[in-house]
Parts: C-alpha cells; structure tokens; sequence
C-alpha cells in the first residue's frame, strides 16, 4: 500500500450512487483523503478546489457522464495530468478502449475486486507523486541552470566591460604622447576591418577570416602601435630623420608592445583570443613579405595574417599623415607607393585587396582628420 510520510495523497471518487461513494471511502480512507461527488457537474467543480491526485470515475451518470468529464479534464492544462481510473459496470471492450483513448490510466468493472482496486490506486497514485516530485526538481534544475548561465553572462560582461576599459586607457596612454597617434589608432582600427572584409571575397581566406575573427581584428587593432609609449620623446617626436642607433630603438617598439600585452595577460590570469591577436600585430606588423622587416625578419605567410593586413593599415596611414619629420601624402601617391611594394614589403593577395578599396581608405582618413 502507499506509504506517504506526509500529508496523505487525495483521491476524488465521482460517482452518481451514493452507496459507491461510501463504499470507496471506507476502502481508501486509511491512505487516502477521500472526496466525494455525486454528479460529473460537482465532481469538475471539486478537482478545482481540491487538485486530487488520482480520479475514480463512474461513467453512467445522468446529464453529462464520465467520458464527458475525462474529456473536459483532459482538455484542460490544470487537470489533465491528474490520472483518471474509470469504475464503472460497462464491461464491454469497447468501452474500455474509448474510455483509455480518451486518456484514462486504468478501466476497473463492476462488481470489483476491493485488493485490486486499492493495489492499482496505490500503482497510479505513486507514479503521479513520482512525476510531480520529478517535475518539481526539472524545475528547480531549470532555474539554476538559468541562474548559472545569467551568472556566467554577467561575469562574461564585466570582463568585456573590464577589457574595454583597459583598452581605452592604453589607447589614452598613446593620445596624451601625441594627439595624431591617437587618431592614427581610429583610423588603422576602422582601415584593417574594412581591409579583412574585402580579403575575404578571396576564397583562400574564406574560412580564416570569420566574423569572429574580423571582430578580434578590429578590437586588438588599436593597440598595434601600444609600445611606442616606452620610446623617448625625443626620438618619437624628431623633426628629421632618425640616426641608425635612433632607428634601432625605436624598432622596439614592437617587442616593447608585445610584453607589454603579454603582462596584461598574466595579470588576467587566463588566454584571451583578443590579446593573442593583439600580441600578433603589435609584435610582427613591421614585418615584410621578403624577409627584410622587423624584429624577427618573418617572410612571407610566416607572418601572422592578422599583422599583415594592418602593415598595410599602418603604412597607409603613416604615407597621408604629416609628421614632425614629413609632409603628409597625397591619397594617390600613396596607394601608388603600397601596390608597388606588392610582393615585396606587402603581402600580395592583401595588396590586391587594398587596391580595390583603396577610396573607402580615404574616406576614413577623412572622418578621422585631426
């Protein structure tokens, strides 16, 4: 028989005879608390207020009878989880199988059999307390795995937020060296996006250059030049050009970048995909094709993809920006300049897909004028 520690499990008898009532009420008291209702009317009017977990069903009954009553339960989201068991003096097959494809759980015939009767009550009782109580930690589950995955979306958002910040502080850093420096970091950012998307109508680039990665590109890209803040301000702001020992040391700039993102990088104390790319062009854009770059004299696709597009980011920049040390270019000449470094300072494929959107580069050099 089913034990319940607690509270004892309702089961509602609807029947028309009032001595069936009385009968499955003193079966069932022990384990049970019994309700009763005399009609399929009072009995929908019960399940209301007293939420049974099992229903015994009559089905003859005057005005609306027992398969109209499952109908309306099952028909109905609050009720139709509750098991129905029909008891009932219809024994034909027929009436059983409209009765369980109506979805009663059970069909019992009359005269009954009290141990059967009790024994199945206790089987369907059981299985609906199991569902209940299984639904129940469903739920709680689903709520805390909402609450975790709202927890984790709100670290991932305070960690954005916390990269932007750092971001824009070294970004800061540079401007307060030199105002122009910092605008040259907008424009590269805006140039070297523009430039992967055009690089990826080249089906060799197709699957490399991912929205994602075009994403990472244009997020890193303003700290490829983050190193020139440990250059001395009488080399980085020479009118003229620079000695050979000058030159050497303003070459550091890209190892002094690439530590320098790398420390932030232990002081996260994890990988970030932002800081690897990040580290990639802050650390090889002075690269070139044929080997002749700096610091490392990388040819070729040695050279991370991510560095090679903003070489030409930042040598087109530098060509139309005037310096202390240089007038600036005029847009054409200075396309001129990149396309014949085509295959030798410039990664080819990229060269070609520079030239081909070279007027939107000057368009954004426009937007971004000091």
């Amino acid at each position: 028989m089913f034990n319940f520690s607690s509270s004892k499990p309702t089961v509602l008898v609807i029947d028309d005879i009032p001595e069936n009532l009385t009968l499955m009420y003193q079966l069932l008291k022990d384990d049970y608390k019994v309700k009763g209702a005399n009609s399929g009317e009072r009995g929908l009017a019960l399940v209301e207020t007293a939420k049974p977990d099992l229903i015994l069903l009559d089905i003859m009954m005057p005005e609306i009878d027992g398969y109209q009553v499952c109908e309306k339960l099952k028909s109905n989201p609050a009720t139709s989880d509750i098991p129905i068991i029909f008891l009932t003096a219809k024994a034909e097959r027929v009436d059983e199988q409209k009765g369980l494809k109506l979805g009663a759980v059970d069909y019992i015939t009359k005269p009954i059999n009290p141990e059967v009767v009790k024994a199945r009550v206790n089987s369907h009782v059981t299985l609906k307390i199991a569902s209940d109580t299984l639904k129940g930690k469903n739920q709680i589950l689903e709520q805390e795995v909402e609450r975790r995955t709202n927890e984790a979306l709100r670290q991932k958002e305070q960690l954005h937020a916390i990269q932007d910040v750092a971001f824009y502080a070294m970004i800061s850093l540079a401007e307060t060296r030199d105002n122009e420096t910092g605008n040259h970091i907008k424009r590269t950012q805006a140039y070297i996006k523009r430039l992967a998307e055009q690089l990826r109508q080249n089906s060799r680039y197709v699957s490399e250059l991912t929205d994602d990665f075009i994403a990472l590109l244009y997020k890193s890209a303003p700290l490829h030049d983050i190193g020139k803040i440990g250059i001395p301000d009488n080399i980085l702001q020479k009118e003229g050009s620079l000695t050979d020992d000058e030159f050497r040391v303003m070459k550091t700039h890209t190892t002094i970048g690439y530590d320098a993102i790398k420390n932030a990088e232990k002081v996260c104390g994890q990988p970030m995909k932002f800081l690897t790319v990040a580290k990639e062009i802050a650390y090889s854009h002075h690269e070139r094709w044929d080997g002749e770059g700096y610091p490392l004299g990388l040819a070729g696709e040695q050279i991370p993809l991510s560095a090679r597009l903003m070489a030409i980011a930042d040598v087109y920049d530098a060509l139309i920006s005037k310096r202390v040390y240089k007038p600036a270019f005029s847009h054409s000449d200075a396309v001129n300049i990149i396309v014949s470094g085509k295959g030798t300072q410039f990664d080819p494929a990229i060269t070609e897909a520079f030239a081909e959107i070279a007027d939107e580069f000057n368009a954004i050099a426009q937007e971004y004028t000091n």
